[in-house]
């Protein structure tokens, strides 16, 4: 069916953009006949990607009843069951039922190590298996999005976005809200040791926080995480779950994306292979948004032939539009992670005992309590590590346990973990194809620690972390400094990068492929509209040209929120 001619105009001409519409879904259905294909028409808006951002845009988006729109989601429904369960990272990530489990290539700034990268592959994408924790960054952070000629995205403007998508349960003020469908929650969880590091913290001259989402960020604190009534609440939860139902809104899972359809210079559809494998494709007659992910965007760009020509060629991909800033800008947190051996129980003890385990199930079932509502971390701290830095330059994640990585069980000792990451790296990676595939994984080339200011600040970080442990009531607590080797002196600055480069892991914080901006390196403009290809955006992390200074959950989705307001233009 060719559908009438639509009212709402985007950057093409209506009529223009109507005939060419019409002339290309007759050509694809007479193509898709001949090669037992589906061409579906009856979308005006396609969404490819049901993570943090996607699942805000589907709600958004389909609060009008004239609007029809589609989300398309390469994972599963979110119905396995630790997706729910805060601690349940442990049992998804890593899981490829759920996880892309992407992994990078060796990076020269590693040693020539290669590390884990999962991703979410699920409905509500990695906010069903992040570590929980609810993190906005810093006013700053904006306002250099704004002076870099983004417009509309500077603190001011983007703070009532993040109000609305926000329902915290400390009530609303100036910086928080409370009527939003995104539940965020005090921990209901507290362990002595990480009481202690806060304590500590103090003791070494930093200020305590209440509340690092508030009026400043700086200070030593307790996060604040992601869950309603002791269950995650990721945006699938939040965004999808209470209007799933709507007439106008078609959620397709186990949906993998293999490039947009491209009709001169305007998108017209998106092409995905279905769970049987049947090749499908969606005409949408307003756009097509891209929320795949930092990996996932500028892949699905590059396979649809948007990106640089000479890596697209090289690729066996036929060049649609050269826009070399594609898939470059990467940036990612990464830590170090310090563990301490106690001479004191931590929830190392608690969880290796079968009994144990035993009550702590109990405990959760029956009152949403105890160790299996625990994010990644309990406590935090955003510090400088100089006092010419105007804002905190790294960040501390603590835990009171400690592991090799989640998903691996605990160590067999009593220990804690604190790990520092820097918050504003300068080292710039890139994803690039693989060949024409869009299955194929791409290469992810982060290049850590390739800046001076980059290895100086994890330097910095780390002895900042070894000088808290030596402070009460945390170092009566410490039995032995476990990683790093307490024979690693800390003014040792060629050895503790070295330690660094053998041993920090990524913060699973990926940014910036699709660099919002209007120069030659950036990919969508400050509407989040592709560079040059008409009825596409972006609205994911990777449009962000300069990463946050904290997690990036909460950032996602307050992109989620201000896209919908730019494509409906509110």
């Amino acid at each position: 069916m060719i559908p009438p001619k639509f009212e709402v105009e985007n950057d093409c001409h209506a009529q223009e953009r109507h005939a060419r519409f019409t002339l290309t879904i007759r050509r694809m259905i007479n193509a898709e006949r001949s090669h037992g294909g589906i061409v579906r028409v009856d979308a005006d808006i396609v969404i490819v990607g049901a993570g943090s951002a996607g699942c805000v845009l589907a709600n958004r988006l389909s609060e009008d009843p004239n609007t029809r729109v589609v989300l398309l989601e390469a994972g599963p429904r979110d119905w396995n069951p630790w997706i729910h369960v805060p601690v349940g990272y442990f049992k998804t990530m890593h899981n490829p039922s759920v996880d892309w489990c992407y992994r990078t290539e060796p990076d020269p700034g590693l040693n020539g190590r290669s590390i884990d990268w999962p991703r979410g592959k699920v409905l509500g994408g990695s906010s069903s298996l992040n570590g929980l924790l609810y993190v906005r960054g810093q006013a700053q952070d904006y306002d250099r999005w704004r002076q870099m000629g983004n417009t509309g995205w500077g603190w001011d403007d983007v703070l009532p976005l993040f109000k609305r998508a926000e329902n915290n349960e400390r009530g609303a003020d100036d910086y928080h809200g409370d009527q939003g469908p995104l539940s965020v929650s005090n921990m209901r969880i507290q362990r002595p040791i990480c009481d202690a590091w806060v304590a500590a913290a103090q003791a070494a001259g930093y200020p305590f926080n209440p509340d690092y989402n508030g009026a400043e960020q700086e200070g030593a604190s307790y996060f604040q995480l992601t869950t309603r009534n002791g269950r995650r609440c990721s945006a699938a939860v939040a965004y999808l779950n209470p209007v799933r139902k709507r007439d106008n809104l078609e959620i397709i899972t186990n949906a993998q994306v293999e490039r947009v359809e491209i009709e001169g210079k305007c998108a017209t559809g998106v092409r995905y292979l279905d769970k049987s494998g049947t090749s499908q494709v969606i005409k949408a007659r307003r756009e097509i948004v891209l929320s795949g992910g930092a990996i996932g965007s500028p892949q699905i760009l590059m396979q649809s032939g948007i990106g640089e020509a000479d890596q697209l060629k090289e690729n066996g991909v036929q060049v649609t539009h050269d826009l070399q800033g594609v898939g470059k800008n990467l940036q990612d947190h990464l830590q170090a992670r310090l563990v301490y051996k106690c001479n004191e129980p931590t929830l190392n003890d608690e969880v290796r005992s079968l009994v144990n385990q035993a009550k702590i199930a109990l405990k959760y079932a029956l009152f949403r309590a105890g160790p299996m509502t625990m994010a990644a971390s309990l406590a935090t701290g955003f510090f400088k590590t100089s006092p010419d830095q105007e804002t905190p330059d790294i960040q501390f994640h603590v835990q009171p346990w400690s592991a090799d990585s989640p998903g691996e069980g605990v160590h067999p000792f009593s220990a804690f973990t604190m790990s520092v990451c820097q918050l504003r790296p300068e080292s710039r990676g890139e994803i690039r194809l693989t060949g024409p595939d869009p299955k194929a994984y791409p290469k992810i080339i982060p290049k850590y620690l390739s800046t001076e200011t980059d290895c100086r600040t994890i330097v910095e970080g780390v002895k900042i972390a070894r000088r808290i442990a030596q402070h009460n009531p945390l170092n009566s607590k410490i039995s032995e400094e476990f990683r790093p080797d307490p024979s690693l002196d800390m003014d040792d600055y060629d050895g503790t990068l070295d330690w660094a480069r053998n041993n920090s892991v990524s913060i699973y914080h990926p940014t910036g492929t699709c660099k919002m901006g209007s120069g030659t390196d950036a990919v969508v403009d400050h509407e989040l509209k592709v560079h040059g290809i008409k009825g596409l955006r972006v609205a994911d992390c990777s449009i962000m040209p300069e990463i946050v200074s904290g997690n990036t959950n909460a950032p996602a989705i307050m992109i989620g929120e201000k896209a919908s307001d730019l494509i409906r233009g509110v």
